[in-house]
């Protein structure tokens, strides 16, 4: 794989998603066979809702696992404050709109993305528009409702 096609992580990122696949194997994996093992002794298991959705359970633990591995082994962490001074992954950008709102967000990989937690992606609109700015720069977001503008007021 080359280096372009790696997934790029904060540390706090790889550490989320690594807490994640430990939960999955070892206390969710286990589980979904505990829940299949009783099923099974209910008997028939053509006609077991409760073994068919253990079943399911069992199947999306198990590609998730599969892919989170697969994003942790295909991933790098990016250290922002090699980035230099401009916006990179792992900032935490605080911008202000046109009506004078302020905002903060943590500009983070598309893998990470978490609009509900204030981390955006730096392929989202915003994203795109401040990655490589600085502080007092005003920029232009594309979106699809129009372009507008931003001014970014602290990088930290």
């Amino acid at each position: 794989m080359k280096k372009e096609d790696l997934f790029e992580l904060t540390a706090e990122g790889y550490l989320e998603l690594e807490t994640e696949l430990n939960e999955l194997k070892n206390v969710k994996r286990k589980e979904v066979i505990v829940a299949l093992k009783e099923a099974r002794a209910m008997g028939d298991l053509s006609e077991n809702a409760d073994y068919d959705a253990a079943r399911n359970d069992q199947a999306q633990i198990e590609a998730r696992i599969k892919e989170l591995e697969y994003k942790l082994e295909h991933s790098k962490i990016v250290d922002k404050r090699k980035k230099g001074n401009g916006v990179g992954i792992g900032s935490v950008v605080t911008i202000k709109d046109d009506d004078g709102e302020e905002e903060e967000y943590k500009l983070v990989s598309s893998v990470e993305a978490d609009p509900f937690n204030n981390k955006i992606s730096v392929d989202s609109p915003i994203g795109i528009a401040i990655k490589g700015h600085k502080v007092g720069d005003s920029v232009l977001v594309e979106s699809p409702n129009g372009g507008y503008h931003i001014e970014i007021i602290n990088v930290a």
